[in-house]
């Protein structure tokens, strides 16, 4: 294979893998901004809701540690190829059933799927970082917020205009699923191209210590506990706490959205300018900062200067804790990635009941400081983005191969 065929190979699965990312992003704001819907629509309790909502993650930390086994028979690519479909399948399912059982198995297959698409992407994306010897993960983590924003415009336009639930989520699948699964064949692992081809069927023979990955995983659990109190609790701090409109508290989730597609944005830049650990150092005080303006606000702006805050320091961190998964273990990197995808879950799972729990039995202001000491704990653990192959060579991510753009 010749250079100029590699790097339009490694180009094609760049943009496909860009594509799944933002179709992931869509697919997912569209089910949970419209959760109050859907459980009007099934009649679901108040008091069952909180089960339906963490069996789904839940599912996922299942679906992720399935990947694990599977892709030591069959490409990451496989899995992305076919779990995707199912996860929008599933989200049209989940608006057209009329029955409890109904949502209960839409919601699951969501689940399982999503968690076996979750980890195959960034599966992918790591060994395409690798490829290129260039900081390119948070642009892919970028595209995912773009679609986030896409989806929950979408939410908001089905909402408006009291569309029905497979109304508001039909057009997006219609559209996304085959661009999705066309795009699919072009999907691209890095590791064909840096490595020999007798290594490819060794990639995951290397054991994955815990020990070592437990850094990254409590750095994962943190900062998806920070996101998850941002878009649980967001609208009810400003609300309830600092008397804002209704309308202007649902403002904080829109721009905590916004940074981190501007943040993913340029994230990139500054891996490859000043390093992981300098990066993720900063994102961590970033949002600690964001934290403690939230819970000292004495006002609805301030508060949203805080959440703004945060969505710039946490969004640098996710992305980058998935790359340095793949670098501590580059004989095992999908082992690796797999299981570090479960502590996503983990996090989201903790950091809703968590903000819940603390401020009513304390207040909501104190229970802001919880996430902002978890996250501020990421200090203790940079070291670990800063594995010996991190910087792949000499300086900070300069490539040593042909630039694929």
């Amino acid at each position: 294979m010749t250079v100029a065929m590699t790097d339009a190979r490694l180009r094609n699965g760049r943009a496909s893998l860009t594509l799944s990312f933002f179709a992931q992003g869509v697919t997912f704001a569209l089910l949970v901004t419209r959760i109050p819907a859907i459980q009007d629509r099934y009649g679901i309790s108040d008091g069952l809701l909180p089960a339906f909502l963490a069996a789904v993650p839940i599912l996922a930390g299942v679906g992720s540690v399935i990947t694990e086994k599977v892709v030591a028979r069959v490409r990451p690519g496989v899995v992305l190829r076919w779990a995707q479909p199912v996860v929008m399948l599933a989200l049209v399912a989940a608006g057209a059933g009329d029955a409890l059982w109904e949502a209960a198995l839409a919601l699951g297959a969501f689940g399982l799927a999503v968690g076996a698409l979750d980890a195959s992407m960034n599966m992918i994306g790591v060994s395409l970082q690798r490829a290129y010897r260039r900081s390119i993960m948070l642009g892919f983590h970028a595209a995912y917020s773009l679609g986030g924003i896409a989806g929950a415009s979408m939410a908001w336009a089905g909402a408006h205009w009291d569309l029905s639930l497979l109304m508001s989520y039909l057009p997006a699948v219609v559209v996304l699923l085959p661009a999705a699964f066309v795009g699919s064949r072009w999907y691209a692992e890095g590791r064909a191209a840096a490595e020999g081809p007798g290594e490819e069927g060794a990639k995951d023979t290397a054991s994955v210590s815990f020990k070592l990955l437990m850094p990254l995983c409590l750095v994962m659990s943190f900062a998806y506990i920070g996101d998850s109190t941002v878009s649980n609790w967001s609208a009810k701090y400003l609300h309830d706490v600092l008397g804002s409109s209704e309308q202007l508290s649902t403002v904080p989730y829109n721009v905590y959205m916004v940074t981190t597609l501007l943040g993913r944005t340029v994230g990139d830049f500054g891996v490859r300018r000043f390093g992981a650990v300098a990066v993720v150092r900063f994102g961590s005080v970033l949002a600690a900062a964001g934290f403690a303006v939230v819970s000292a606000a004495g006002g609805a702006w301030v508060g949203m200067l805080g959440f703004t805050m945060l969505g710039f320091g946490l969004c640098v961190v996710m992305p980058q804790t998935f790359v340095a998964a793949g670098r501590m273990f580059p004989g095992a990197s999908d082992t690796a990635i797999a299981r570090l995808n479960v502590f996503n879950y983990v996090g989201f799972l903790i950091g809703s009941p968590l903000v819940g729990v603390l401020g009513d039995a304390w207040s909501y202001r104190g229970a802001m400081l919880v996430p902002m000491v978890l996250v501020l704990a990421t200090l203790a653990y940079a070291k670990s983005f800063d594995a010996p192959p991190a910087r792949y060579g000499g300086g900070h991510e300069r490539p040593h191969t042909a630039d694929v753009g």
